[in-house]
């Protein structure tokens, strides 16, 4: 499955992201235990209870495509579970504690599956089954709380700074270098459009003649302040409706037409897919892609 493009625009719910970090970095009474069950919301609204590592394969399904290497989906596994595990953690007052798209993570349920993999579905479930049960109960701390294991798929060279993305500063999601990132089919992107389209699905007024200054960058290149002809506009307006890949970009004119270059896909906060592919495919095992990518953090077993 190729379901991990799907991740390219969590950068249209970060404002839900930064609430979720803001609302719950106590520690509270929540107890892990074996065979828990999390409460997913379906697209038709249903919720389902589903035990907790059944989930996970649904989610190694959803986010990673099925060529990476078992190091790579032991990492995404982790991740996945420590991501839930948090949400379950901090929605335990809510009807539900994860929804089934890119608002969290995508969860694919096996009647889907079964359809999309036709012939393959009994190998690649297995298959994933296996990286599941190898990982069960793992998952990430930094000075004993669950962490917010945000990944995405491929970063721009480097990692970005919780604090410059979410504005919420947390140790584990600091900047690193990912520069084995250019393995990703998706790495760059250009797109070209004529002046009068660029303009139209902006929805703003401007002529042949126009002006874009980018003002300001994260550490690791994603742009936080840029005008068009001396107003400053929004970033995540531009991302979203010209359906970039990530908000590190650069914006030239040439003649009448404006070339806007992307690199990196997703929001870039903590464990890039594509690095850890790339990490795997250099030897190194999944403990070592997640602690790499999650500064000073311990893997722990419920």
């Amino acid at each position: 499955m190729k379901k991990i493009l799907l991740f390219s625009l969590v950068i249209i719910i970060i404002p839900t992201i930064m609430t979720t970090i803001i609302k719950k970095e106590d520690k509270n009474d929540f107890i892990y235990e074996e065979n828990m069950l999390i409460r997913v919301k379906r697209k038709n609204g249903n919720v389902e209870v589903i035990p907790l590592e059944k989930y996970i394969v649904g989610v190694l399904a959803g986010e990673m495509p099925l060529n990476f290497t078992d190091e790579a989906f032991k990492a995404q596994a982790i991740a996945a579970r420590t991501y839930a595990l948090k949400k379950m953690e901090n929605n335990v007052n809510n009807e539900y504690d994860v929804v089934d798209t890119v608002q969290n993570q995508v969860y694919l349920d096996e009647e889907y599956l079964k359809q999309a993999w036709s012939v393959n579905y009994a190998d690649n479930i297995k298959r994933l089954r296996k990286i599941v049960l190898e990982t069960k109960g793992e998952y990430l701390t930094y000075e004993n709380n669950t962490i917010e294991a945000f990944y995405f798929s491929t970063s721009s060279g480097t990692t970005e700074n919780s604090k410059e993305i979410f504005g919420i500063s947390l140790p584990y999601l600091q900047n690193v270098k990912s520069t084995w990132d250019e393995i990703s089919p998706v790495y760059e992107e250009i797109k070209r459009y004529k002046i009068i389209k660029f303009c139209e699905l902006l929805e703003i007024e401007c002529s042949q003649e126009i002006n874009i200054n980018i003002i300001k960058r994260t550490t690791a290149g994603t742009v936080k302040e840029f005008k068009i002809n001396n107003i400053n506009y929004n970033v995540s307006n531009l991302v979203n409706k010209l359906s970039l890949r990530s908000s590190n970009f650069s914006i030239s004119i040439d003649q009448d037409e404006v070339l806007i270059k992307t690199k990196g896909y997703g929001h870039g906060v903590g464990m890039s897919q594509y690095g850890a592919q790339a990490m795997s495919l250099l030897g190194y095992k999944h403990q070592e892609i997640l602690k790499y990518y999650y500064k000073n953090v311990e893997i722990k077993k419920i």
